[in-house]
C-alpha cells in the first residue's frame, strides 16, 4: 500500500487553471481520470489525512504511485479530454457503466455507393446514420418492414448484393416491391440516396414534412390521371402513419428531447433515457452505474451526460448530422454540475444551442416521472439478479487466494489454452477474468510460431512461446500503445491459470523462472478429474466439488478452450481456402490473397467472369486462363480481348 505523502506534488507546482488528472499505479496503469476548474484545488481533497477520506477514495489513492495532470483552455475543453482519457484507459476507479442489456440499432449505411438499412448492434461505423436504442429488435424489424413500402432502400448485406449484381437479378424484396433493386439497375446511385435520405429524415423525427410532400405529390398526380402513381403514393402515406401510430405520443408540442431519470444508492445508480422525436418516444435505453468515489447527483448527472454523448464527438469526422443524436432540449433529474460547460459542449457537437433543464410541471414532468419508475424497476431488477452473484464472486476470489495461498485475492487471472488438429494451424488463447468476470476487451489469441517457424513440436513449447511472448511485454510502456504492444496487454495479473497438468504447469514455470516472474501465482486445472497441479508439486491439489473457487476456474478454463477452438477453426479456414488457389499453378500466395480480398470467397471467383478477373491487381491474361483450368472453368468464354481460336475439328 503506498503512502499519498510519497507523491504529492507540492502546492506550487499544480496550477489553477482547468484541466485533466491521472493517477496511476505502481504498473503505470491509469486507475482514475479526473477534469476540474481549478486543479490545484481538486487535487488537494485527495490529499488530506486518510482518515478523512472515503474509503474508495482512501483505496484509490494508496492504490495509486503518481499523479500528473494536462492544462486545457477551457472547462469544456476539460470535458472531452476526460471522456476521451477514460474511454482510453479504463480506469478502475472511474465511475462503470453497464448496459442491463444490449440495444439493436437501425443503421443507415450512408457512407456506402447504396445505402443499406439494418439492424445492428455493437460499436458504430463512421459515415453512417444510427437511430435508436430501440428496447427490442423485433419492434425496430417491424418498423423497418413498413417503412420499406415508401421507401425501398437495400437491406441486403453487400455478399448478397455482389451475387445478384453478377447474376442480373434482384432477390425477393425487388421483386415485392421492398427495394428499388440498385442491384439491377432500376435505379441509379443518386435516386437510391435520395430514398435513403428521406428514410432517415422520417427516422429523425421530420415525419410532417414528408407526409405533406407525399400528399402533394398524390394529389398532382391524381390530377395528372396518373392514378397508379397515385395510388402508391397513398400507400406509402398509410405506411409512414402507421410507423408513427406504433411510438406513443408523449409530449403534444412535438418536442424534440432526451428524458432522463436516476435512482441510486450509495454503490449503483439505475439510469433510464427515453429518446423523444417529434413528440414520439422513438428509443429507450439504461444503465447500471456502479460508483467507485463518492459522487452527489450533480456529479453523476454530469458523468452520465458525458458518457451518454461523449462517442459523438469522438467520432465528429464521420460526417453526419449530429442533430439526430443530440437534441435541443436534454432533461434530467438533477442540474449537472457545470451545467454552463455542459450546455456548450452539447450545443458544440450539435451545431445550435442546446438546453439542458430539470423538468418541474406539464407534460414533460409527467414523462420523467414515467422514465423514473423504469428506472426503479430496473434497480430492482439488477438487485435481484446481482446481491447472489456478488456474494458468490467475491467468496470465489477467497477461496482461491486461501488455496494457494496469496497475500490477497487474484482480481486478475489470465487463463491459457493451446488448439491446434494434429499439430497443424497452431493457435493459443489467453483469456482474462477481473473481479471475478470476464474482461473480453482483454482478450488475446496467439499463432503459434515454433522455433522453425511452422509450429512447436507440442504443447509444452507451445505453452513456453505463448507466455514468452506475453511477459516479456510486461514492462512495456501502456501511456502510448503500439501494434506490438497492445494497450494494458502488459500490466502482470495475480494468477496465471494453464489448461493442462504437471506438463503444461512445468513449461509455464520454466518461463517464470527464465524471466524472473515471483510475483504471479501459477497454478494448471486438468480436464480428467478437475485437479489443481502446482509447480514443484508431486502430487496435485484437490479441491472441494462444492468449493466457487474450483467452479469459477473451470469457468475460466472453459472460457479459454471455447476462445482457442475458434481462433484455430478461423485459421484453419483460411489456410485451408487459400490452398485451394495455393495449389493453382502460376498464382501463387499473393494473387491468391488479392482474389480473396476481392471477391471473398472461392466460390465467388468461380462465379466471376474472365474480364473480372482482370481487374484484380497481379492478374493478367495467363494468370486468369491458369486460373480458370485449375478450377475447372475452361469451357467460358475468355476474356473479351484475347485472341480467339478456332478449335473446329476439319
Amino acid at each position: 500500500m503506498a503512502d499519498p505523502a510519497e507523491y504529492r506534488p507540492a502546492p506550487g507546482e499544480v496550477p489553477t487553471s482547468p484541466g485533466v488528472y491521472r493517477f496511476k499505479d505502481e504498473h503505470g496503469r491509469v486507475i482514475y481520470v479526473g477534469k476540474a476548474k481549478n486543479l490545484r484545488s481538486r487535487l488537494a481533497n485527495y490529499f488530506q489525512p486518510l482518515h478523512t477520506l472515503h474509503r474508495r477514495t482512501q483505496q484509490m489513492v494508496t492504490t495509486a504511485s503518481s499523479v500528473e495532470w494536462t492544462v486545457v483552455g477551457t472547462e469544456v475543453e476539460s470535458l472531452a479530454l476526460e471522456y476521451m482519457w477514460i474511454k482510453e484507459f479504463d480506469p478502475r476507479f472511474n465511475i462503470k457503466y453497464r448496459d442491463d442489456k444490449s440495444y439493436p440499432y437501425l443503421a443507415v449505411t450512408m457512407s456506402e455507393k447504396y445505402p443499406r438499412a439494418f439492424v445492428m448492434r455493437g460499436a458504430k461505423m463512421p459515415g453512417n446514420r444510427y437511430f435508436g436504442p430501440f428496447a427490442q429488435a423485433w419492434a425496430i424489424r417491424d418498423t423497418l418492414d413498413i417503412l420499406l413500402k415508401p421507401f425501398p432502400v437495400r437491406t441486403c448485406s453487400s455478399g448478397v448484393f455482389r451475387r445478384a449484381e453478377l447474376q442480373g437479378r434482384p432477390c425477393l424484396l425487388g421483386y415485392i416491391d421492398k427495394c428499388s433493386a440498385p442491384c439491377v439497375g432500376r435505379i441509379d446511385a443518386a435516386g437510391h440516396r435520395k430514398l435513403a435520405e428521406d428514410l432517415c429524415d422520417f427516422l429523425a423525427g421530420r415525419s410532417s414534412a414528408l407526409i405533406r410532400r407525399f400528399t402533394a405529390q398524390m394529389q398532382q398526380a391524381s390530377q395528372d390521371l396518373d392514378f397508379e402513381r397515385a395510388a402508391v403514393l397513398r400507400d406509402s402515406i398509410k405506411a409512414l402513419e402507421s410507423a408513427m401510430e406504433k411510438n406513443a405520443l408523449v409530449l403534444t408540442d412535438g418536442t424534440n428531447a432526451d428524458v432522463y431519470a436516476m435512482v441510486r444508492d450509495e454503490l449503483e445508480a439505475s439510469v433510464q433515457v427515453f429518446y423523444v422525436r417529434d413528440g414520439r418516444v422513438r428509443g429507450q435505453r439504461g444503465w447500471i452505474v456502479e460508483i467507485q468515489e463518492p459522487r452527489t447527483d450533480t456529479e453523476l448527472v454530469a458523468s452520465v451526460l458525458e458518457q451518454a454523448y461523449g462517442e459523438y464527438f469522438t467520432t465528429a469526422d464521420m460526417d453526419w448530422d449530429m442533430r439526430d443524436a443530440i437534441p435541443p432540449l436534454v432533461l434530467v433529474p438533477a442540474a449537472p454540475e457545470g451545467q454552463d460547460a455542459v450546455e456548450k459542449w452539447l450545443g458544440k457537437g450539435r451545431g445550435s444551442k442546446v438546453e439542458v433543464r430539470v423538468p418541474q410541471r406539464g407534460d414533460k414532468a409527467e414523462l420523467a416521472a414515467t422514465v423514473r419508475k423504469n428506472a426503479e424497476h430496473a434497480l430492482n431488477l439488477h438487485r435481484m439478479r446481482r446481491s447472489g452473484d456478488l456474494t458468490t464472486r467475491s467468496r470465489a476470489l477467497q477461496d482461491l487466494q486461501e488455496a494457494f495461498g496469496m497475500g490477497e485475492a487474484p482480481l486478475r487471472i489470465e487463463c491459457y489454452d493451446i488448439s491446434h488438429t494434429q499439430g497443424t494451424s497452431q493457435m493459443a488463447s489467453m483469456v482474462v477474468f477481473e473481479d471475478g468476470l470476464p474482461r473480453k476487451s482483454e482478450y488475446r489469441t496467439f499463432a503459434i510460431k515454433g522455433e522453425t517457424g511452422d509450429g512447436a513440436r507440442d504443447d509444452t513449447e507451445a505453452m513456453r512461446e505463448v507466455l514468452r511472448r506475453r511477459f516479456r511485454r510486461q514492462e512495456a510502456p501502456q501511456d502510448q500503445p503500439t501494434d506490438n504492444s497492445p494497450k494494458r496487454f502488459a500490466y502482470p495479473p495475480q494468477l496465471v491459470v494453464v489448461d493442462g497438468g504437471a506438463p503444461q504447469v512445468a513449461a509455464a514455470w520454466e518461463v517464470f523462472q527464465e524471466l524472473g516472474i515471483t510475483n504471479v501465482a501459477l497454478c494448471g486445472l486438468a480436464k480428467r478429474l478437475e485437479e489443481v497441479w502446482l509447480p514443484d508439486e508431486d502430487y496435485p491439489l484437490i479441491l472441494e466439488r462444492s468449493s466457487q473457487g474450483l467452479y469459477m476456474m473451470q469457468q475460466i478454463r472453459d472460457e479459454a478452450h471455447r476462445f482457442a477452438i475458434r481462433a484455430h477453426r478461423k485459421r484453419r479456414s483460411a489456410t485451408m481456402t487459400a490452398s485451394v488457389l495455393d495449389e493453382i499453378p502460376g498464382v501463387g500466395p499473393v494473387r491468391a490473397k488479392a482474389l480473396l480480398s476481392h471477391f471473398g470467397s472461392v466460390k465467388a471467383i468461380r462465379a466471376a467472369s474472365a474480364d473480372e478477373l482482370l481487374t484484380v491487381a497481379g492478374m493478367g491474361k495467363v494468370s486468369v486462363q491458369r486460373l480458370r483450368e485449375g478450377l475447372g472453368l475452361t469451357e467460358r468464354a475468355e476474356p473479351s480481348d484475347d485472341t480467339t481460336t478456332d478449335t473446329s475439328t476439319k
